[in-house]
């Protein structure tokens, strides 16, 4: 079968092209010759980028792709088809919390995988924001149908191509591969770079069968005489949670890929089986456009340009420094203990997960360390011994600009699954007899806990001025947590900060990620309590060659200084206790954020119109989609999204709203680009 096969239309003379919501004064320009629609869009360094697109029954649908100077432009590519493969199994939405479920495996059960049909039975070009949005025919797979849509940024050589497509099945899961099909032979070599971040390149071989690559940065590139298109798809959206974040091959290229697409080309794509545990796949309820989508980076400068050029939409898959404030990612469960350390095998000196995270830009990366593998319910003498060995190597694995800090995932006296951490390292046992009281001194360990229920956990927390929080809530070992406990003494106690969140599930049809804890913070926010909600990663390996930065996030603490191992990080737990920090994939970023002059998780009082001043400052890499204030009054929900499509890549801009409040009793604020990377904030309390 053909890429994107491509059906014909009834007649060519029938053509519509629908340009009612185009600008015609924007600075994008759409011009009709005969069966070739031409968008011409400026694609930033006084270039202008150019495609044509092929609407006759035989020709590819993209007929040139061009970048220049308007007088003079240098063809990047030709002759290209959209390919997409969609595989569709069944979601188990009856063992667990329907579609919030990451327990569900489901190439375990029949799927099939379909090619994506294209119908040129129209076109239309509108205009939104900086944006130019082409929709083109009908696209069919099984049960699922749609359009397809290639948008186009001013002021980037950017461009996203997507088929968006719905299904009315329920229970339905989906993976897609994706990528562009060459029809002439005019490509001369490819370039990705390397897990060991090197650049690699291999001249074409149209015959050649195809073969998926592990590379760094998500990224294939194909050369022609004049220019380099690059093809990635978004860095988080794309990848849908796993345990682990093996480097599964996510890109392809050569001839008859899968078997299923006719010709050579280049692209993204998923393994079906995952990392072999449980492989949720994408949701896709009912009547949901699922965009089913890649970016396209074009340039005139060669392989290194065009690489370095999408490696800066991630900055370099690192997160940024930001003044003011300390990155911390948490939950991982890297086992060095007792894998490593306890296992009686060589201990190195900079072990690789220490660089990992240090590569990755993290300033601190608080551990969940013994999961299942150790003895957290004794005897004393084995886990008081893990514990010091836990404490020694994050002692010693810490220095002046990287805190290495103790954790776990108890999962014990509260219920479901949640995570710990104290500011100073503390040896506690999770069991007590009758006989054994609360607190003791042992020689060689000092002051030693014995924890037999949760009114225990908790004057624990207090004594040591720890923090605990529910662990991936409502799906996964917290399927019903916290709602099972928000009544408890120790839920509403400062001591329980509140949840942990990650893009999970996933589904394409959202512009956000990881929509079952927004809800969640938004549900606590109405009990009342006062919660927070840090980002945690929850990943096991942690290795160069894996795809770490896809499945990561990150939290910006507002700390002027990087604590000090051996002096405690009790600064990093207030913040986190005290809302005093944002979260975020990495590609936007809150460099400021007052409402009425105060800071999150701080009490403010309203204007007497019921109004804030919101001051809001971001950076971001991709285009930005839109701001959202989130706020409530104890019961209800209300949400205000302000429109950002007029941003353009690599902006910054500090933004002034002002929401109306009145009858409100929170407020908290999202920023989601265009690629579904995103942050949010911590909540304000309203007088």
């Amino acid at each position: 079968m053909a890429a994107l096969v491509i059906q014909p239309t009834r007649t060519q003379a029938q053509l519509k092209l629908d340009t009612r919501e185009f600008n015609p004064k924007g600075e994008a320009t759409v011009v009709r010759r005969n069966q070739i629609i031409e968008v011409t869009w400026p694609a930033g360094q006084q270039k202008w980028g150019k495609v044509q697109f092929d609407m006759s029954s035989s020709g590819a649908l993209l007929k040139r792709i061009s970048l220049g100077n308007k007088t003079e432009f240098h063809t990047i590519s030709e002759d290209l088809d959209p390919a997409f493969l969609l595989s569709v199994g069944k979601r188990d939405l009856l063992s667990q919390n329907r579609w919030n479920i990451f327990f569900d495996k489901v190439p375990s059960r029949p799927f099939n995988t379909f090619p994506v049909v294209l119908r040129k039975s129209g076109i239309s070009v509108k205009s939104t924001g900086s944006r130019t949005i082409v929709t083109i025919g009908k696209l069919t797979a099984d049960r699922f149908s749609g359009a397809l849509e290639v948008t186009f940024y001013n002021g980037s050589p950017l461009f996203n191509i997507a088929a968006v497509m719905t299904t009315r099945t329920d229970a339905t899961a989906i993976v897609y591969d994706a990528g562009l099909v060459s029809r002439t032979q005019k490509w001369n070599s490819l370039a990705w770079i390397s897990t060991a971040d090197k650049m690699e390149s291999a001249p074409v071989q149209y015959a050649d069968s195809a073969q998926n690559l592990t590379v760094k940065y998500r990224t294939i590139t194909a050369r022609s005489k004049e220019g380099t298109l690059a093809v990635f798809p978004a860095p988080h959206q794309y990848f849908y949670p796993l345990d682990e974040a093996f480097n599964l091959k996510f890109v392809w290229h050569g001839n008859n890929y899968r078997k299923m697409l006719n010709g050579y080309g280049i692209g993204i794509r998923q393994e079906l089986q995952g990392d072999r545990r449980f492989v949720p796949w994408f949701n896709a309820p009912p009547a949901t456009p699922q965009r089913l989508n890649f970016y396209c980076l074009i340039s005139d400068a060669g392989d290194e340009a065009a690489l370095g050029a999408v490696k800066k939409f991630t900055n370099a898959d690192r997160y940024a420094k930001l003044p003011g404030f300390k990155t911390m990612s948490s939950h991982f469960h890297n086992e060095f203990i007792m894998n490593v350390v306890l296992a009686g095998k060589p201990v190195p000196e900079k072990p690789e997960f220490i660089e990992v995270f240090k590569r990755l830009g993290l300033d601190m990366v608080h551990l969940g360390e013994f999961h299942y593998t150790a003895h957290p319910k004794g005897p004393d003498s084995l886990r008081l011994r893990e514990l010091k060995a836990l404490f020694e190597q994050c002692e010693r694995l810490s220095d002046n600009d990287f805190l290495l800090i103790p954790g776990e995932e108890p999962n014990e006296f509260f219920g479901g699954h949640w995570l710990q951490i104290f500011p100073k390292p503390v040896y506690w046992v999770m069991s007590r007899d009758k006989n054994v009281p609360f607190a003791e001194n042992k020689p060689g360990f000092g002051k030693v806990y014995h924890i037999g229920d949760k009114n225990d956990m908790l004057k624990l927390l207090e004594e040591e001025q720890g923090l605990a929080w529910t662990a991936h809530p409502r799906t996964k070992g917290s399927v019903n947590a916290p709602d099972i406990y928000n009544h408890e003494a120790f839920f509403k106690s400062d001591r329980f900060m509140g949840a942990a969140w990650k893009a999970m599930p996933a589904d394409l049809s959202q512009p956000r990620l990881g929509k079952r804890v927004l809800d969640l913070m938004d549900d606590m926010n109405n009990w009342g309590d006062k919660k927070k909600v840090i980002a945690e990663a929850d990943l096991f390996t942690v290795t160069q060659e894996n795809e770490m930065y896809a499945h990561m996030n990150v939290n910006y603490l507002m700390l002027d200084q990087l604590p000090k191992y051996s002096e405690g990080w009790k600064p990093v737990v207030d913040a986190m206790q005290r809302g005093k920090f944002f979260s975020t994939t990495g590609e936007v970023l809150m460099h400021e954020l007052k409402v009425n002059g105060s800071l999150s998780g701080e009490t403010v009082k309203l204007n007497p119109d019921g109004t804030g001043d919101v001051s809001l400052k971001l950076s971001w890499t991709f285009p930005m989609n839109f701001v959202e204030i989130i706020s409530g009054d104890g019961e209800k929900v209300y949400r205000e999204k302000i429109g950002l499509t007029a941003t353009k890549a690599f902006g910054e801009q500090q933004f002034r709203f002002h929401p109306k409040l009145k009858g409100r009793k929170w407020v908290r604020f999202e920023a989601w680009d265009c690629a579904a990377n995103g942050a949010f904030s911590q909540t304000f309390w309203l007088q």
